[in-house]
Parts: C-alpha cells; sequence; structure tokens
C-alpha cells in the first residue's frame, strides 16, 4: 500500500457500509419490458439505472442491469427504433453486484476494476436490494480509499494476499489517526481475513482441479470463527476455520486437501497456521451436517476443558465461501441446542469468572514486564460475556456490541450496561491496537500486552476503570441466567 496515499486517507469507505449509502428501494423491471419504459421510469424518478428481474414486484435476484448510458449507446447505434427493444436484449448481463454490508472501499474498488459506474446492491441470499452509483460515491471523495479496493477478490496467488496482508498495519493507524472507532477498524481488519479466506477457497479449489481432482462430491461451505468471524480481528490474527459439506464420510479425502490447501495459502499469506489446530486442514473443524451436530452435542453435553475453548471459537462462525445454506442450518441447530441447556451454559458463566481482571489488591493494574494483558482479563471476559448472552436468549447476531444490544433489547441486561461495555470494549481495543501498531514499527511481534509506560495518566485511570467494570460482569450474568 502506498504510504503517502495512507497519510491522507479519506476514512468515509472505512467508516460505512454499502447499505449506509446504497439508493433503495430498487426500481426493477421485467426482461420483456421495454427500453422506453426503462428509460420514462428512469426520468420519472430521477435515477441513473434500473435493475432487471424476473419478478420485480418482489426482492430477487438480478437478472441484468440498464443505465442511462445504455439508453443513449443504443439510441445512437439504431436510433428510435431502439426504445422498442426489451430489456433482455439491452440489458448488461451478469450484473456486477457488492453486498449491503460490504464497506464502502470494498465497492470503490470494484467500480474501479471493473470500469463501471453502477453496481447492484445484494443481501446475503443474492437478492437486489439497492443500487450503488459512482455519481453518489463521488459525494463521498474517495481520496486513497482505493488502496485496498477489492483486490483480495482479484488475487492470482498466496502471493497477491500477502500484499494485502502487509498493508493492514498502516490501514489501522491511518484509521485511527482520522479517529475512526476502533471497533469499525477491527471490522474492516475482520472483512478483508473474512474475504482472504474465502479467496483462499477458490483458490484451494482451483489448484485442485488443475491438479486433477473432480470438482466438490457435493456442496460445501467455509466458515470462520473466532474474532475474525465475529468482526473483531486486529493485527495478530491467525487462523480459525473449518468445512461443512453435504457429502458423506467417503467424501472427506476431498475435503480434507481442499482445507489443507486453505490453510497452506493462508500461511503463505500472512495469516499463520493455528497453533490450537483450529483449521480445516484438522479433521475435528471439518464435517457433514450429522457430523457437526454430533461435535455440537458433544460440546453441550460434556461442557468441560477444551470444550469450552472450543465453544468460544465456533460459536462466532461466519460462513465466507460456498453453500451458504449449509452454515445457516448448523448455525440455527446449535444455537437451539445451547439456549436450552441451563447446564450448559452455567458451565460457561463459570468459566468465564476465572478470567480475572488484572486488577490488584490496591486497585492498581498488574503488569509482567511492565505489560498488562488486556485481553485474558479485559477483553475476553466481556466477549464471552456477550456471548453466553447471545446463546441464553437464542440470539443470532455474533459481534460482541451487536449481541449487547440485542440481549439488552431481549430483557437480560439493562441498556445502560449494554451501552457501557460496548464502550469498554472500543477503550480496550484502542488501547490494544495502538501498542499492536507501535510493536510492529519496532520490528516486534504485536500481541495483546500494553506496554502502560506509554499511557498518560488520565488513561491509565480509564483502562483501570474499565478493567474494575468488567470485573463485574459475572455477577451480572448469574442474573441474567436465572431470568
Amino acid at each position: 500500500m502506498n504510504h503517502s496515499a495512507l497519510e491522507r486517507l479519506d476514512s468515509f469507505p472505512y467508516r460505512h457500509r454499502v447499505a449506509d449509502v446504497m439508493t433503495s428501494p430498487v426500481l426493477m423491471l421485467r426482461p420483456e419490458e421495454s427500453l422506453a419504459e426503462a428509460a420514462a421510469l428512469m426520468v420519472e424518478r430521477g435515477v441513473s439505472s434500473i435493475i432487471v428481474a424476473e419478478t420485480p414486484e418482489v426482492l430477487s435476484a438480478p437478472l441484468g442491469i440498464v443505465t442511462e448510458r445504455d439508453v443513449l449507446r443504443q439510441l445512437s447505434q439504431d436510433g428510435p427504433a431502439a426504445l422498442e427493444r426489451p430489456l433482455s436484449e439491452a440489458m448488461s448481463s451478469p450484473v456486477a453486484a457488492v453486498s449491503d454490508d460490504a464497506f464502502v472501499y470494498v465497492a470503490l474498488g470494484r467500480m474501479d476494476r471493473l470500469g463501471i459506474r453502477h453496481l447492484a446492491v445484494v443481501d446475503g441470499e443474492g437478492r437486489a436490494v439497492g443500487i450503488l452509483s459512482a455519481r453518489q460515491l463521488l459525494r463521498q471523495r474517495a481520496g486513497a480509499a482505493l488502496a485496498l479496493g477489492d483486490r483480495v477478490a482479484v488475487a492470482k496467488s498466496a502471493a497477491d494476499l500477502a500484499e494485502v496482508t502487509r498493508s493492514l498495519p498502516r490501514l489501522a493507524e491511518a484509521l485511527l489517526a482520522e479517529d475512526v472507532a476502533p471497533t469499525a477498524i477491527a471490522a474492516v481488519i475482520s472483512g478483508v481475513m473474512q474475504d482472504m479466506t474465502g479467496r483462499a477457497a477458490h483458490l484451494a479449489e482451483q489448484g485442485m482441479r488443475d491438479a486433477g481432482w473432480p470438482d466438490a462430491p457435493a456442496s460445501w461451505c467455509v466458515i470462520v470463527m473466532g474474532s475474525a468471524g465475529r468482526g473483531e480481528s486486529l493485527l495478530a490474527p491467525d487462523q480459525d476455520n473449518g468445512i461443512i459439506h453435504a457429502g458423506k464420510m467417503a467424501d472427506d479425502p476431498w475435503y480434507a486437501e481442499a482445507g489443507r490447501r486453505i490453510a497452506d495459502i493462508l500461511n503463505e499469506a500472512g495469516i499463520p497456521y493455528c497453533k490450537g489446530g483450529v483449521m480445516a486442514s484438522n479433521a475435528d473443524w471439518r464435517h457433514d451436517e450429522t457430523g457437526w451436530r454430533r461435535v455440537v452435542d458433544g460440546w453441550i453435553n460434556r461442557p468441560l476443558g477444551e470444550n469450552l475453548l472450543n465453544v468460544d471459537i465456533f460459536f462466532d462462525f461466519q460462513p465466507v465461501y460456498g453453500d451458504l445454506d449449509l452454515a445457516a442450518l448448523l448455525r440455527a441447530y446449535a444455537l437451539g441446542r445451547a439456549g436450552k441447556s441451563p447446564g450448559f451454559l452455567r458451565n460457561l458463566s463459570l468459566n468465564l469468572r476465572e478470567m480475572r481482571a488484572p486488577i490488584g489488591f490496591f486497585g492498581d493494574i498488574q503488569t509482567v514486564d511492565g505489560r498488562a494483558d488486556l485481553k485474558i482479563g479485559g477483553l475476553l471476559p466481556l466477549i464471552g460475556s456477550a456471548r453466553l448472552l447471545s446463546l441464553r436468549g437464542q440470539i443470532d447476531a455474533v459481534s460482541t456490541p451487536e449481541r449487547l444490544h440485542q440481549a439488552a433489547a431481549a430483557g437480560l441486561i439493562a441498556d445502560a450496561d449494554a451501552h457501557d461495555f460496548a464502550g469498554a470494549q472500543r477503550i480496550l481495543v484502542r488501547a490494544i491496537l495502538n501498542q499492536q501498531i507501535a510493536d510492529i514499527a519496532e520490528g516486534k511481534a504485536p500481541g495483546s500486552k500494553v506496554d502502560l509506560t506509554r499511557l498518560t495518566r488520565p488513561h491509565k485511570r480509564l483502562l483501570r476503570d474499565v478493567l474494575r467494570r468488567v470485573g463485574e460482569l459475572p455477577d451480572m450474568l448469574q442474573d441474567a441466567l436465572g431470568r
């Protein structure tokens, strides 16, 4: 990434998602309707494009797109007769699209790479929910936002992905300087990690085909778990991924090879192998739907030791490649089982009590070699508590702030507490992220231990107050579990 460009970074594309800036509801016409009807509707509504779909009266997948430029081009080629042409002949297809929950920088990069002025915006089921135009985005100065763009989506190798990984520390530093919320920066980093895992899966599948492997024996889905799944990754990530598939036990060699290739590609790209083996290359994290249900049942029926660690990682999963319905079915099953298992939830809460905030007898922050681990005694109990509340309420959100918000809406905790703990997460993440950026600049491996000598006295007091507040969570959870 160009360092001078980062110094003048416009942070808007990294703060906002496509849903915040798209035009919605989207205008749609059937493919048999005429170009004249499309042109008249664009003029009437003051828009520059229309989506073509089979069932425009309901949300549906886009077949094509017709823009004002398409109308002018058809007229210049064929004169007024072109207006009688059906949209199926005039539209551009397939439609370039972007997810409604993608950050704006992804849309900017996609437009720039494809040389287009409009993107269809689709939801998680591929249905058109909006339109994004270059005209809209020009109002939001793009600046250096194209630095990342959608480079991940066109990466041809692990080396291409590694270039993106290397750019993340400078990007995080620039966004902090722009006063972007640290949790929003973590969401950007996580979005890149999710996209990289999805791209690694694509490259793995492509590589297998080139090596003579057959196509996948059945539909499959790659999931990302842990902090990347929650949208809360910082600058010291490792791999946490798995595979759900619709095949049989005899098909496992294919999925095992795919998992191995995914792990190798990510490792070469700068996302190291998981030390705990939470990767699809490990048979423990690669199952069909029935196998995954057995695994979840085992964790819930025996919530001890390593099973609790696995639960912490698993319940934050997000699908990033393949058949997303497989992930949706597994999530529904796992949430239903967990929410109806009070003994399992109690064991999770007891485990959280073991995560003590690093506060000494006299109220000072405890350190080892001058550093305080804000993850072990701060972020982990906070994140784990939000996860436990989501399981108790069968809430399918995965990010910590959204889990807290929905837990409050369900009456499991007070609104004020949800607000306080979301704020506590922002403060802890900012402290860790600043330390990671400083460590990387000094050639040190980034981690979660913060050098308190770098902090001002007011900042130390703020951290101490936040850690004390997080220490109140175990008692609050007992109240929530009793409801």
